[in-house]
């Protein structure tokens, strides 16, 4: 388990407000994974000392598919529910306030990524 220090936001939408709890700086191969709409996984497929992460390498980057559909994947195969968590389905937000806090996060486990597609 990984104790990150990560950013939750809170965000107004048309929908009203949401909070989301996000990576302070957010690359393109890294992902805070949410387990039943909270957060729990991290991801950084350019990790490879992380088994789980060297899976996700080869799922996403080397198998060319989105994040998402890796996780629909998973998630019908193991009936859980992963997401990646999405702020306002037409795009218009606004943050109306940050906090820092620290959470514990886990690489996700194996034996949902011990599959090929």
């Amino acid at each position: 388990m990984i104790s990150k220090k990560l950013n939750k936001s809170t965000y107004l939408t048309f929908s009203g407000y949401k909070e989301i709890v996000e990576l302070p700086t957010q690359r393109e191969t890294q992902w805070l994974i949410y387990q039943d709409n909270k957060p729990k996984f991290f991801v950084d497929v350019f990790d490879l000392a992380k088994e789980s992460n060297a899976m996700m390498n080869s799922l996403v980057l080397c198998g060319k598919r989105d994040i998402n559909q890796v996780l629909d994947f998973i998630n019908k195969r193991n009936r859980i529910n992963l997401s990646i968590p999405k702020i306002s389905r037409i795009g218009i937000k606004k943050k109306v306030k940050t906090e820092v806090v620290e959470l514990k996060v886990e690489p996700l486990p194996e034996e949902w990524l011990a599959y090929s597609f």
